[in-house]
């Protein structure tokens, strides 16, 4: 509950910042900053939500999380007509995951989306009959059950880790994962603002430069480091592998999904957050960060 207070602590300085603004400059357009604040206020509303109950409670938060980062993946990717009936069991599949958080049933949570229901979904096709673009169908679907499920639901599980001291709680794990993860993609958005010169994957992301990575993930090193005494039991060096870790998984992370949604033709995955675009815009980062820092703590503390 430390991390929720230091959350709204940050909002509301930056709720003042905003009201500064807008009363100094009241000719200049605030309107996308207002909105971005918004709905951080509901995003920190919800993840505190999420940590401030039992497990079971926690999980079932995620859970819709997941359900809603799913639903709004496959308003974007091209499936079959013909597969609806699967698409009952992959939505079938989120819940179990997450009953298998809940429980802290760690062997079941690691294999369930990648083995079991890898396996059962192109079954479940096999048996409907169309082969006309079998293999494209069975990637979609399983890609996105493992980003939007299967990833995101290390971010519930590191509440099921037990606490391996006052601080390192796992509700203090998941704030610090969080708050890492976004304050990496602001930062890499500041340095590559005022000091972005070379393009990183001009294809994919023009706006994004190596300036602006290499600022990025000096600066969520340095705040990891400088956090991680108060919120993990990471050591020294150990917490600037982590930020370094999370810094750059978390632009991998970000232009896979513009990749995505390159491939697609579209801009925003959605219109669900005001200012951020879609769930997955918001989420996008820590596809990739939650399991990556869910599995180097668990390597090296429990």
């Amino acid at each position: 509950m430390i991390g929720a207070g230091i959350a709204i602590a940050i909002l509301l300085i930056a709720q003042l910042i905003t009201w500064v603004l807008v009363k100094r400059n009241p000719d200049r357009n605030y309107t996308e900053l207002k909105l971005r604040l918004k709905t951080w206020w509901l995003i920190i509303a919800v993840f505190t939500a999420a940590i401030a109950f039992n497990r079971a409670t926690s999980a079932f938060v995620f859970c819709f999380i997941s359900f809603l980062a799913f639903k709004e993946y496959l308003t974007l990717a091209p499936w079959r007509r013909t597969d609806y009936p699967v698409l009952f069991f992959a939505y079938l599949a989120i819940p179990i995951q997450y009953y298998w958080v809940s429980i802290g049933w760690y062997g079941m949570f690691i294999i369930w989306i990648p083995v079991y229901v890898f396996l059962l979904l192109p079954m479940c096709m096999m048996w409907i009959g169309e082969t006309k673009g079998f293999l494209n169908a069975a990637g979609t679907l399983h890609w996105g059950l493992m980003t939007t499920v299967f990833s995101l639901s290390h971010m519930a599980f590191l509440l099921a880790l037990p606490d391996k001291s006052e601080v390192a709680s796992g509700d203090s794990l998941v704030f610090f994962l969080i708050f890492l993860t976004q304050l990496n993609d602001v930062a890499q958005y500041v340095w590559g603002k005022n000091f972005g010169r070379t393009k990183v994957v001009p294809k994919v992301s023009p706006n994004k430069t190596l300036e602006g990575l290499l600022g990025g993930v000096f600066t969520t090193t340095l705040v990891c480091w400088a956090l991680a005494p108060f919120f993990t039991p990471l050591t020294v060096g150990e917490s600037i592998g982590c930020g370094i870790l999370i810094g750059m998984t978390g632009f991998v992370g970000d232009v896979v999904m513009s990749a995505v949604k390159r491939d697609i033709g579209v801009k925003d995955s959605g219109n669900l957050l005001p200012g951020h675009g879609g769930i997955l815009d918001r989420l996008d980062s820590l596809t990739f960060t939650a399991p990556l820092f869910f599995h180097f703590i668990r390597y090296f503390h429990y």
